[in-house]
């Protein structure tokens, strides 16, 4: 409310006038997309700073600490080995234990980050209500949390690729731009559930499910050309499943002889650039259009 003691010789203005008129806003305004990105570049070594606290922190109780962003994936590793690559005998694939390595590291990053990025707002209300910044920086400061743990499991998994024979070659350089690319493809999604996640508290809930689902759909666990089993339009969307095309462009680079659904090199690059440049835009502008209503209610 505009104070009266502005309406002395202004009066007959309404108040929306008289608020133009002396230079006042709403209060948590949402700015234009410009001016909303130009804060968020502001506040970039708050997101870097964040990030870091929050790594250090999800350790801290534990008396190994930071070794567990390392020990983790490869328990995670051993245990699918355990049932597909022994009782399941997936002898089919070539280094089976790269194959699977390869596909469970690439996929807990955007698993992680989904999972964060979905209480992101509403685990920091407390932050969001007694500070004014832009609330994007918290679903980007999980994303850069998993980021860097990526960079760990990246160093066990070039260990495991390597003690199993695999060769270093020049394609291995690909594996850069690729999860790079993934990077800004989980930004955009965490970003959108973040929003959701912020007025749908159960959906952390749900969440964990939808990750299952989406990891036996990504062919993690087994040879990607069982999708070529089913029909005919269902192999072709599984094709386009962002995380299938993740995953097959870090096995290309790591792995001689992996099998791929999809062997053209060049639409796996364009699918997964697609799908960095529509999540990453799309997530930012929907994340933007709710900025106003992170804290409320």
């Amino acid at each position: 409310m505009v104070n009266t003691a502005l309406a002395g010789p202004d009066t007959g203005l309404t108040q929306a006038q008289l608020a133009a008129r002396h230079g006042l806003r709403v209060a948590g305004e949402r700015p234009s997309l410009v001016e909303y990105s130009r804060r968020l570049w502001g506040y970039r070594h708050f997101v870097a700073a964040y990030a870091n606290a929050k790594l250090v922190a999800s350790y801290s109780n534990a008396k190994l600490g930071q070794i567990w962003q390392v020990l983790t994936p490869l328990t995670n590793a051993a245990v699918y080995y355990l049932i597909f690559g022994l009782v399941l005998a997936q002898n089919s694939i070539p280094n089976f234990i790269a194959y699977l390595t390869t596909g469970l590291f690439i996929f807990n990053f955007t698993q992680s980050a989904i999972l964060a990025g979905t209480q992101s707002i509403s685990s920091n209300l407390g932050l969001i209500r007694a500070l004014h910044f832009p609330r994007a920086s918290l679903p980007l400061a999980a994303t850069l949390t998993q980021f860097q743990q990526l960079l760990a499991s990246m160093i066990v998994l070039v260990g495991i690729v390597l003690v199993t024979g695999e060769p270093l070659t020049w394609e291995w350089l690909t594996l850069i731009p690729a999860l790079l690319l993934q990077a800004v493809f989980n930004a955009g999604v965490v970003l959108v559930v973040a929003r959701l996640g912020a007025k749908a508290s159960d959906l952390k809930q749900v969440m964990p499910f939808i990750m299952r689902t989406w990891m036996y759909g990504s062919g993690v666990l087994y040879s990607v050309r069982l999708f070529n089993r089913l029909p005919e339009w269902a192999a072709s969307i599984i094709e386009y499943n962002p995380m299938l095309v993740y995953i097959e462009l870090a096995r290309y680079a790591l792995l001689e002889q992996a099998p791929m659904l999809n062997e053209s090199l060049l639409q796996l690059w364009l699918v997964a650039a697609g799908w960095a440049l529509v999540a990453g835009i799309g997530g930012f502008i929907y994340f933007w259009r709710g900025e106003q209503e992170y804290g409320r209610g």
